[in-house]
């Protein structure tokens, strides 16, 4: 059999690449769903302005219809999340595995050149604020028993994310536009774990303090200093 250093070479490469890819699949869970591009921008019909249902701090969210026909919330990631593909990958991995009835669940990402992308589980009835401030067409009138269980379950979903989960993940921006709910009006959190993928520079907040001013405890707002009583935040407010 001939062999020449052209051979050598050709094999060496598909050597390396083979090894890169068994690299990436390590860094992948058997929760974890790998989008590509494409997919999520044939999901939202190129990711056009009617398909968008939210803006915060670390992005713009659409709802996507992915080829199966599932509904998901696709929130692209902004600028400052521009992370490794290992180093964002680990955070997304801790994320998926949190798991509770009353936090959206992560469903996949795509991590595609300078995309940074999360695919999460539509939440049928978008976010709180929306229900109680906003237009005619998504207004609720919420009754005082639908009212109790939304902060009932909103307040397991924190203790679980404090208490439980592991590892412990402190939400830091717990308000009514970070809590979404479905048909049947139960409360999931948003955005939960989040801030690690971000430097404390480039969130919505431009100081060391992640959150929104005015729900934040007053020890961390005004030293960064968080505690388990600085965990409890009250999101109602104003809005009751």
């Amino acid at each position: 059999m001939s062999c020449n250093c052209f051979d050598v070479l050709n094999w060496r490469k598909a050597r390396s690449a083979s090894a890169g890819q068994t690299h990436d699949q390590a860094i992948v869970t058997k929760n974890l769903r790998l989008f590509s591009y494409n997919a999520l921008r044939s999901a939202t019909r190129n990711f056009h302005p009617l398909t968008r249902i939210g803006r915060g701090g670390y992005g713009v969210v659409h709802k996507g219809v992915l080829r199966d026909g599932t509904e998901v919330a696709i929130k692209s990631l902004s600028m400052g999340s521009r992370q490794g593909t290992k180093e964002f990958m680990t955070e997304v991995n801790t994320i998926i595995n949190i798991r509770h009835p009353n936090l959206v669940q992560l469903i996949g990402c795509c991590v595609e050149e300078n995309h940074r992308i999360l695919v999460y589980e539509f939440v049928e009835k978008n976010s709180l604020a929306s229900t109680l401030l906003g237009s005619k067409s998504t207004h609720i009138n919420l009754d005082w028993p639908k009212r109790a269980a939304i902060c009932l379950g909103t307040a397991s979903g924190l203790a679980f994310l404090h208490e439980e989960a592991e590892p412990n993940i402190v939400h830091r921006d717990i308000k009514a536009g970070n809590i979404l709910l479905d048909g049947n009006f139960r409360p999931k959190i948003g955005d939960f774990g989040l801030a690690k993928l971000f430097p404390d520079n480039v969130t919505h907040v431009s100081t060391q303090v992640a959150g929104t001013i005015g729900y934040l405890a007053p020890e961390y707002a005004l030293m960064g200093q968080l505690t388990k009583k600085g965990r409890c935040v009250q999101f109602w407010g104003s809005h009751a």
